[in-house]
């Protein structure tokens, strides 16, 4: 089994955010990367079948050299080798189209993505790579077991699950459950050496066009203050949720 997992660089959600060139373009100074989460389920999930039956795992990104450090940890993990495609990326069909170039070169039975990166949360790129290879995708996937030639799934929906038998080959897009939180793989002093000797191949992008400009970025509006009422005080809380916060 070949299996191709596409991960994210995004900032660590305890990083301060700032804009530069009059909120054009994401200030990167002093901000903290991390594997974008719901990439980092699907690789734990993907090293398991690696574990179990001996899958060939692969990832992959899009970015410069800054990236280059995440996908070492990646290696560290378990993944047996790494792409980097040498483009900053600036939109969704940007990535899944390089992505699929990818894709094209190799025969991969499984293509792992995060269900949304928690930077943009865009959530768009599994279901434009899966379109442009012409296979199936299943999003917001939560559960995978291998069953001969054929895959046991669980996907979230509104209000449930829903249970699922798929074929290769296929795109999935991974989230909290696929595997848990206490299950994410932390590489060891082993995994770190032995990362350093495998293979992390820079690519050039066949395709660098960008459909969308950013306009500008905007932070949200800085809290006010907190208005207290008294316990006895009900109408003047009603009026307070009614007429300013407008919430009922």
């Amino acid at each position: 089994m070949n299996i191709l997992v596409c991960i994210s660089n995004v900032p660590d959600t305890t990083s301060k955010i700032n804009f530069n060139e009059n909120n054009t373009s994401f200030d990167s100074q002093g901000v903290q990367f991390i594997i974008n989460p719901n990439d980092e389920f699907g690789l734990t999930r993907a090293i398991w079948l690696q574990q179990k039956l001996g899958a060939k795992v692969t990832v992959v990104t899009v970015g410069d050299s800054t990236c280059e450090a995440i996908l070492r940890k990646c290696l560290a993990i378990g993944a047996d080798q790494a792409i980097r495609i040498d483009l900053k990326p600036q939109d969704g069909f940007q990535v899944a189209s390089c992505l699929a170039s990818i894709c094209k070169k190799t025969e991969y039975d499984l293509v792992i993505t995060g269900r949304e990166s928690i930077d943009y949360n865009g959530g768009m790129v599994g279901a434009i790579l899966a379109t442009q290879l012409k296979i199936p995708y299943l999003a917001n996937c939560i559960q995978l077991e291998l069953e001969g030639d054929k895959l046991n799934l669980q996907r979230e929906i509104d209000g449930g699950k829903e249970i699922l038998t798929a074929t290769f080959p296929l795109v999935i897009g991974a989230q909290k459950g696929l595997v848990e939180e206490k299950d994410l793989i932390i590489p060891n002093m082993r995994g770190i050496m032995q990362a350093r000797q495998k293979p992390l191949e820079i690519v050039s992008p066949e395709i660098d066009t960008c459909n969308s400009l950013v306009q500008n970025y905007e932070k949200p509006a800085e809290k006010g203050p907190v208005k207290l009422v008294d316990a006895e005080d009900i109408d003047g809380l009603i009026d307070l949720l009614e007429n300013e916060a407008k919430v009922i």
